[in-house]
């Protein structure tokens, strides 16, 4: 497999491997599965750019894949997850909407069976995750957990989209929230050393590159999200469970956009 010289890397303007650096992943729904691609692509090519991270930021669907990655989850097992929690999902006519349905509910078992024991203690200090308060809608980071059950009430509320996700929001330390991607979607975006991800063309490091008009485009929750059809699509189908063959599309999208990422931060001689 070709790999890339760090040492080009290091001449970036923007990155300095000499300094700490962060990476974001910006609430998606199901179109997380974007983000398994862009960091199989990282990882085969210059893995100390995951491997070497000081810190781990998300929001909603955001934040199981940077939790993945603070806790030391493979990638193939965050893959499995959002696999099977799509799958669960078409398993009903109406979907996500289902009664007998609960997105929240299997996150929260795909968490208890994917999270080792230590969890907390690994992602304390290395995971960022965003909250947004239900009473004011203020943003809250929290990046300490006591108890593994603590890590999980978080990433919980930070996924719980009301109505889509039901009308009774979950709580963490006697708090209620909700999905924190409605109060700031790209965590540790204000950092330089950040490496911005997201499945929706913007200004994102790493995101699709849109060929279409573009009627302008909108800042939202510190994601810059072009305003186009593409897009508009991209949105919508987010909250829907795609069918297996649209994920692989997805997943394969966002290891061609990390590798379209790469490729301009290095010269042709950097390959070996």
């Amino acid at each position: 497999m070709r790999g890339y010289s760090e040492d080009y890397f290091s001449s970036r303007r923007m990155f300095n491997w000499g300094d700490e650096w962060h990476m974001s992943f910006a609430g998606c729904g199901f179109r997380s599965i974007y983000y398994v691609g862009a960091l199989s692509c990282i990882l085969e090519r210059v893995p100390r750019l995951v491997c070497g991270a000081s810190t781990f930021g998300g929001a909603s669907s955001g934040c199981l894949v940077a939790a993945a990655l603070a806790v030391g989850i493979p990638i193939e097992k965050l893959c499995f997850m959002i696999l099977i929690t799509a799958k669960e999902a078409r398993k009903h006519i109406l979907g996500v909407f289902h009664p007998r349905f609960s997105l929240l509910r299997v996150v929260q078992r795909s968490l208890l069976d994917m999270l080792p024991e230590d969890a907390h203690l690994r992602a304390t200090g290395r995971l960022c995750v965003s909250l947004t308060q239900l009473s004011n809608g203020r943003n809250v980071l929290v990046s300490e957990f006591a108890s593994r059950d603590e890590l999980v009430q978080v990433l919980t509320c930070s996924c719980f989209f009301p109505i889509y996700c039901g009308f009774i929001p979950p709580s963490y330390r006697g708090v209620l929230y909700m999905d924190g991607a409605l109060s700031n979607n790209m965590p540790l975006f204000e950092h330089r050393n950040t490496i911005t991800l997201a499945p929706f063309s913007g200004e994102s490091d790493i995101c699709p590159t849109e060929g279409t008009f573009n009627f302008f485009e909108a800042h939202y929750s510190n994601v810059s999200i072009q305003v186009n059809t593409g897009n508009v699509h991209r949105v919508c189908t987010s909250f829907l469970p795609p069918r297996l063959e649209k994920l692989a599309e997805i997943c394969h999208n966002g290891y061609m956009d990390a590798l379209r990422f790469l490729k301009k931060q290095v010269s042709a001689q950097t390959y070996h």
